[in-house]
C-alpha cells in the first residue's frame, strides 16, 4: 500500500489497518530474524519513512502528517476498528507460541483485547535504533501538536513504571472523525459538563438599549475577524488569542438569548456551562472535569457561556480549611484556562459585585444588561404574542391595553415571557385564539409571587 503525497480527506480505514499490519510483519521479521529465530511468514516492504499524507481534521483540511505521524494514528486507531486486530496479527507474526513483551500493550478493564502502549510505537516504528527511538518519544511529547490538539496522548504510567508503558489515547471525537468522518456534538456528562443551546430567534427579538446592542455588536465583530488579525495582520504576539467578557444583569434581560444569538449569526456553536450546577454536584472533581472541557472545546471555534458564574468566581474566602484552600485553587485553575482559550468566553452573573474584584480586570469588555424601561417593555410585549392571537380586556371588549401594562408593571424579558405562555395556554385549552386580561394578569401576579413581590391590578 502506498498512499504517501495523495491528499487524502479521510483515508479509508483499510489504509491504516494494512499500514500497521505491514509494520507488525516487518518489525517482526527483523527482530526474529536477528536473534536467530525463524523468520515470520509474509514479505516485508519499504518503509517508507519519507512519505508525507495530507488528511483533514474536523477544524483543518490538509493536514500534513509525516510518516511517524500517521504511522501513530494508525496504531492508535486499530484496536477502535477491530477489537481483535493486534491479537491476531501479532500471533501470526510469531515464530511460536507465546508472550512477546517487546511489543508492548496492555489489557483494558472492560476491553480484553490488546492495547498499545508508548513500548508498542518504539518497537513498531523505531525497533531497537536508539535514535529513531528518542525521535518517537517526541511525538508524545507536549509540544507536539498531537497533544496540542488533543489528538493523542499517552495516559500516565504507574508510578515508578517508564513513561512509555502508558496506554495511547486516541480522543474519542478523532476516533469518531476517522471511522464516521464527522464529529457529533459531545453529550453532557461528568467529563463534559456543558450543554449545546440553540435558537429560532433573531436579533430584532432582542430588545435592549441602544448602547447595550452596540457593544454586543462588537462581540460579533470579534468573532468574525479576530483571526484575520491574528493570522494575516500577525498580531498574534502582542494580543492574547481569546476573548472575555461579563455579562451581568438581573434575571430575564437576555444575556442566554444574546449568547445564543451570537453563535447563530456567527455560525458558531455555543455550549453553556452552569458553574453552580458543576460545583455543587462534582465537589473535590470540579478541576479536573474543567480540564476535560477546555481539552475538548481547544481549537473548535466554539463559544463557552458560563452561567451563575459567581457559583465559582465569587468573592474569594480566606482559607479556613483544605476545602477554602481547594475551591481557591480551583477558580485558580479556571481563571487561568479561561485566559489560555482561544475562542469566546462569555460569564453571565446577576450582580457584578458578586464577583471578585480580582477577575474584573481579566475581561476584555464588561457588558450590563438592565432592566428593561418602559418602552423596551411594550416592544417585548409586542413581539412575544403569537399573530394569531386576539385580545379582550376584562369582559368590555376593548383590546388590551398594552402601552398601560408595560407602564404599571416592570417584569424583565424572561418574565413577560412567561406570562404569554401561560396566557396562550389558557386560552389555546379553552379552544380560543382570544387571549384575555385576566389570563395576563393571572401571569403576571404568578410572575410578582415568584419574587416576593405585591401584585396591584390596574383597576
Amino acid at each position: 500500500m502506498n498512499i504517501a503525497g495523495e491528499n487524502i480527506a479521510l483515508p479509508p480505514l483499510t489504509h491504516f489497518l494494512d499500514h500497521v499490519e505491514t509494520l507488525v510483519r516487518q518489525r517482526c521479521n527483523e527482530y526474529f530474524s536477528q536473534n536467530g529465530a525463524t523468520e515470520a511468514a509474509g514479505q516485508p516492504s519499504a518503509m517508507g519513512e519519507q512519505a508525507n499524507f495530507h488528511i483533514s481534521l474536523p477544524t483543518a483540511p490538509g493536514v500534513a502528517f509525516n510518516w511517524f505521524e500517521y504511522s501513530l494514528l494508525g496504531i492508535a486507531l486499530a484496536a477502535h476498528i477491530q477489537p481483535q486486530f493486534f491479537d491476531e496479527i501479532i500471533h501470526k507474526n510469531l515464530p511460536k507460541a507465546g508472550d512477546f513483551p517487546q511489543i508492548g500493550g496492555v489489557r483494558g478493564k472492560n476491553f480484553r483485547g490488546f492495547l498499545p502502549t508508548g513500548e508498542t510505537a518504539l518497537f513498531l516504528l523505531a525497533g531497537s535504533d536508539l535514535e529513531k527511538r528518542l525521535i518517537v518519544q517526541q511525538f508524545f511529547g507536549t509540544e507536539h501538536f498531537f497533544y496540542k490538539k488533543h489528538i493523542l496522548w499517552l495516559e500516565d504510567a504507574p508510578p515508578g513504571e517508564p513513561r512509555m508503558s502508558g496506554k495511547i489515547i486516541l480522543s474519542p471525537e478523532f476516533v469518531e472523525w476517522f471511522t464516521t468522518g464527522k464529529v457529533t456534538p459531545p453529550a453532557f456528562s461528568t467529563e463534559f459538563p456543558a450543554r449545546l443551546i440553540e435558537t429560532e430567534l433573531s436579533w430584532e427579538d432582542l430588545v435592549l438599549q441602544p448602547d447595550v446592542l452596540a457593544q454586543i455588536r462588537e462581540l460579533e465583530t470579534w468573532v468574525k475577524h479576530n483571526a484575520v488579525m491574528l493570522r494575516d495582520w500577525k498580531m498574534h504576539k502582542r494580543i492574547k488569542p481569546g476573548y472575555r467578557v461579563l455579562f451581568h444583569g438581573p434575571p430575564g434581560t437576555g444575556k442566554t438569548l444574546t449568547a445564543s444569538l451570537l453563535g447563530k449569526y456567527t455560525g458558531k456553536d455555543v455550549y453553556r456551562i452552569d458553574l453552580s450546577t458543576v460545583v455543587s454536584k462534582y465537589i473535590g472533581e470540579t478541576e479536573k472535569n474543567l480540564a476535560s472541557l477546555f481539552d475538548r472545546a481547544e481549537d473548535k471555534d466554539w463559544i463557552l457561556f458560563f452561567d451563575e458564574a459567581d457559583a465559582l468566581f465569587g468573592k474569594r474566602t480566606n482559607v479556613r480549611d483544605a476545602h477554602d484552600k481547594y475551591a481557591n485553587q480551583e477558580v485558580s485553575y479556571l481563571l487561568q484556562r479561561v485566559e489560555d482559550f482561544n475562542g469566546l468566553v462569555i460569564l453571565a452573573s446577576n450582580m457584578k459585585s458578586n464577583i471578585d474584584d480580582a477577575f474584573m480586570r481579566r475581561f476584555n469588555a464588561i457588558i450590563k444588561f438592565p432592566m428593561p424601561d418602559e418602552r423596551e417593555r411594550e416592544s417585548i410585549w409586542r413581539i412575544s404574542f403569537p399573530d394569531a392571537v386576539t385580545f379582550e380586556s376584562n369582559g368590555n371588549g376593548k383590546p388590551m391595553d398594552l402601552p398601560r401594562v408595560a407602564a404599571r408593571y416592570e417584569l424583565s424579558g424572561g418574565n413577560i415571557i412567561n406570562v404569554v405562555h401561560f396566557a396562550c395556554l389558557r386560552a389555546a385549552a379553552k379552544k380560543s385564539s382570544m387571549v384575555t386580561w385576566e389570563s395576563v394578569k393571572m401571569g403576571i401576579q404568578r410572575e410578582f409571587a415568584k419574587e416576593g413581590r405585591v401584585f396591584k391590578d390596574l383597576g
